[in-house]
């Protein structure tokens, strides 16, 4: 009989435990599945944050023009830091560029502006030989050059590096990274985009090209 009342009292206990512990322990499994369902949903969203203003700039394009911040006013547009000889990241920034340029060809709200770093040999005339070797046709696409320390400034002001290094292929280096400016001069981007600390959008890859050629569409369209 003691028996009896042993396993009837366990049987309680355990009943107890069930009706008190298990929804808890259910609610957590809920709560985690929320969280990280929160977290994909951040990852894939494409609310675009403002992260500053993007600083004015001034340099001689392709065609021995003066291009300043002031022609892509009401526009949207992507920078760049790059040059001709480089035989590393540029050449794919450069075909990343060029797929946003195609699927952007025919919008006027939108442009490009690809600022070397090293001045010395990219000229105008040997800018506008790379343009026309990177297929680069697009009336609202620029290629810059300037005074080194100038462009090395502004670099720092878009906070996209850039450096000279006798031992890096080319004697330069530069971050792969694209800063997208909207048509009020803000420097915009997801939070995903951020690469380390740099809020912008990595040129060397197949996501980075995805994410910016929405946003670009979203930003145009705002």
């Amino acid at each position: 009989m003691k028996k009896n009342y042993s396993y009837i009292w366990i049987s309680l206990i355990v009943l107890i435990f069930g009706i008190y512990f298990v929804p808890k322990i259910v609610n957590r499994f809920k709560d985690a599945s929320v969280v990280e369902s929160d977290r994909l949903n951040v990852a894939n969203r494409n609310d675009l944050l403002e992260v500053g203003k993007a600083p004015s700039f001034s340099f001689t394009n392709q065609n021995n023009e003066i291009i300043s911040n002031k022609n892509y006013e009401g526009k949207v547009y992507l920078v760049e830091f790059f040059f001709s000889t480089c035989p590393t990241i540029c050449p794919i920034m450069n075909e990343n560029m060029v797929k946003i340029q195609n699927e952007f060809q025919k919008e006027e709200r939108f442009g490009i502006v690809s600022i070397t770093i090293d001045p010395e040999t990219d000229t105008p005339e040997n800018l506008k030989q790379h343009a026309k070797f990177l297929g680069a046709t697009m009336k609202n696409w620029n290629f810059l050059t300037g005074k080194q320390d100038d462009i090395f400034a502004l670099s720092k002001k878009f906070n996209l590096y850039v450096g000279e290094n006798s031992d890096a292929p080319g004697g330069f280096e530069h971050s792969g990274l694209f800063a997208l400016v909207d048509k009020n001069g803000m420097i915009r981007a997801r939070d995903i985009a951020l690469n380390s600390d740099f809020p912008y959008y990595d040129g060397t890859n197949a996501e980075g090209l995805k994410m910016l050629k929405e946003d670009i569409q979203q930003l145009i369209k705002e």
